[in-house]
């Protein structure tokens, strides 16, 4: 009845894994009762789990991202501290099936429910404000993304104490995927996981390219559009264009374990090589995905921060096209060690460096907006000027791998590790945590507590340095990658030095945890009147903070580049509203998600009666949502009106428009 799940697969052997489960359960309990006690679960489920709000959607995904960041850097600590004490001798506290799963799913946590999820939020939040449209396309496919990219992130936490996780890194190479070489369920938690939220990304990236394309403000022409809405609409057509690659992949390796088929296999014609290749053709454009919107918010923080517009706009929109054309052909260099040949090692080495042009482009362009600028030092600058450092470095590191004699060298090594992470935390991260603290007045109304944010900033950077510096520095002593304890008494002082990094990170985590609760205990003195605290020169500034659930009581005229900068001086006519037609909340998001989990969960253990009664439902729900007799609801003309009153901006901005 159970298909393949007993007992004998919860690990209460693993004092480590029942703790942290215990933990978990305990923590999710206290959170039900505190709803409970407080009588919150119909506004829990009217204002969170069934909206279909753009904006509530947003901060739900940030919210998601947070919460397995918390999970993800876990697993790095425990990494951490296991390679400070597993030299010599000495073995650590992790046994090595632990340690293999335990930095498969840092690895896959990482990339794909904190970078991605994060990144999704700021987009969904901000591209319509900033277009001017009142809501996404989709609305309710936007909460069914949303919902079922949770529900991926749930079951690798499942795995923890239900069975195991991965324990072939985070993107699983075949032959060790293999159902030969790694028969437990592992394999399959990751392969469910990822097809479940890989669904979610793509309706994501369908909804907002058609949102940017479609639902832009009257003559808001593409020239015309802000240059994180660029970055968002070349990391969308990248989703689009990248996830089908990916789900395809998996459904192949799924084949290969459940069906006997040989796609991936050592024997009967299958490749190996091909998974690489395929995978690949997904994960370099990736890495575009989650780092084009983050090069969108730093030019969003440069131009206000600088209080001047950006330097070299349609250099910059040209820039962000070419990299998003050029992120699909440099995949190969993620394995020139696999015999492709010279010249095509050659071809995939040029095409890297070629890549840089457009990046550099950009960062020259913001250096050259802060010069002459008068540059307010706020926390999202912090944050952007430690990226453009970080990155930078990052960026010289993978120009030396792009070289393929480099690269035999150093593929395999600690090397290899830093700039990966150089890239992603330097990059990605940073960008994120700019953005959160750029547009937090305007998705909650009050500011973030500064001198916490800075403080949070500077362990962070700091941080990162100690923890990484030293692995180039093991990459060229020959320390490779995945080890679960050492011989070598001369990298224990760098991996000690690493350790040391990481528990500064976790000091800026936990400055970034207090920010939030001194802010919001203190939230009515730092509340924003004006709709506009940072002096932005883009739409979502131009109305209050948090913005009505219609977005724009009128729809805003558009006649060039930085419209609402260059209307803040000018004399605004009286308004004249109207009725507004809005989407009704859906329970359809949630319920697929909960038709998901248990349809994976049963694949996974082949309980197929379950898994069969799960996907049924999901077409069930699918049916029932597509004949809602009242899908929609309008907002009458007094009620705008008598809206836009109680939360008019009360105070004009002090920033004026430069000529």
């Amino acid at each position: 009845m159970f298909g393949k799940l007993t007992l004998h697969d919860i690990p209460f052997d693993q004092p480590i894994i029942m703790a942290t489960c215990a933990g978990i359960l305990v923590g999710g309990a206290a959170v039900l009762v505190l709803i409970t006690y407080l009588g919150r679960w119909r506004w829990l489920w009217d204002e969170w789990i069934t909206t279909v709000d753009h904006k509530r959607v947003g901060l739900m995904y940030i919210m998601l991202a947070l919460v397995m960041l918390l999970r993800g850097f876990a697993d790095a600590l425990m990494m951490r501290t296991q390679l400070a004490l597993a030299g010599g001798g000495h073995l650590g506290y992790l046994p090595p099936e632990h340690y293999d799963q335990v930095f498969s799913a840092h690895g896959t946590i990482m990339i794909f429910f904190v970078a991605m999820p994060f990144v999704v939020g700021l987009m969904n939040f901000v591209v319509p404000l900033q277009i001017g449209a009142r809501d996404v396309a989709f609305p309710v496919m936007n909460s069914i993304s949303f919902w079922l990219t949770a529900a991926g992130a749930l079951l690798p936490n499942v795995a923890l104490g239900v069975g195991e996780f991965a324990r072939t890194g985070w993107l699983a190479y075949p032959p060790l995927s293999e159902l030969p070489f790694s028969p437990g369920v592992g394999v399959d938690y990751y392969l469910v996981a990822l097809q479940i939220s890989g669904i979610g990304t793509l309706l994501s990236g369908i909804n907002l390219i058609t949102t940017i394309l479609k639902m832009r403000a009257p003559g808001m022409e593409l020239g015309m559009m802000p240059v994180f809405t660029w970055t968002a609409l070349g990391s969308n057509i990248l989703i689009v264009a990248s996830f089908p690659i990916l789900t395809v992949t998996f459904a192949l390796l799924m084949l290969d374990r459940y069906l006997g088929f040989h796609f991936f296999t050592n024997d009967a014609g299958g490749s190996p090589m091909m998974f690489i290749n395929l995978i690949w053709c997904w994960g370099h454009p990736e890495v575009y995905i989650l780092v084009l919107p983050a090069f969108g918010i730093f030019s969003e923080v440069i131009s206000t921060f600088s209080g001047k517009p950006l330097f070299g706009y349609r250099s910059m929109v040209v820039a962000t096209m070419v990299i998003t054309i050029l992120a699909f052909v440099v995949w190969l260099h993620h394995f020139f060690t696999m015999g492709a040949g010279a010249d095509v090692n050659a071809f995939f080495g040029i095409a890297t460096m070629i890549i840089a042009i457009p990046t550099g482009v950009k960062v020259f362009n913001w250096l050259f907006t802060m010069y002459g600028g008068r540059v307010r030092f706020e926390t999202p600058v912090l944050w952007t000027i430690g990226f453009m450092v970080t990155f930078v470095i990052g960026g010289m590191t993978g120009v030396l791998l792009a070289v393929p004699s480099n690269d035999f060298l150093l593929h395999n090594s600690l090397f290899l590790i830093a700039h990966f992470h150089n890239v992603i935390i330097g990059g990605v991260l940073f960008g994120c945590f700019a953005g959160m603290n750029y547009w937090f007045p305007k998705a909650f109304g009050f500011m973030l507590e500064p001198r916490l944010g800075k403080a949070a900033f500077w362990c962070w950077l700091v941080g990162f340095y100690l923890a990484f510096m030293p692995l180039y520095v093991l990459g060229f002593l020959g320390m490779t990658r995945r080890l679960n304890h050492y011989d070598n008494p001369l990298w224990t002082p760098y991996l000690l030095v690493a350790c040391a990094g990481a528990f500064l990170i976790l000091a800026g985590i936990g400055f970034q945890i207090l920010q939030l609760v001194v802010s919001i205990r203190t939230w009515h003195s730092r509340r924003d009147l004006t709709g506009d605290p940072w002096g932005g020169r883009t739409f979502e500034w131009s109305v209050a903070s948090p913005p009505p659930v219609y977005n724009f009581a009128a729809i805003p005229e558009v006649d060039g580049l930085d419209a609402y900068w260059r209307a803040k001086g000018a004399r605004a006519e009286p308004p004249t509203y109207e009725e507004i037609e809005l989407p009704r909340n859906s329970p359809v998001g949630f319920l697929l998600a909960f038709c998901a989990v248990a349809t994976g969960f049963a694949v996974i253990w082949h309980i197929w009666w379950l898994a069969l009664g799960g996907f049924a439902a999901a077409i069930a729900v699918l049916i029932a949502s597509s004949w809602r007799p009242h899908a929609e609801y309008v907002i009458s003309a007094d009620e705008v009106a008598d809206i836009e009153r109680r939360t008019r901006i009360t105070v004009p901005s002090p920033v004026r428009a430069r000529a």
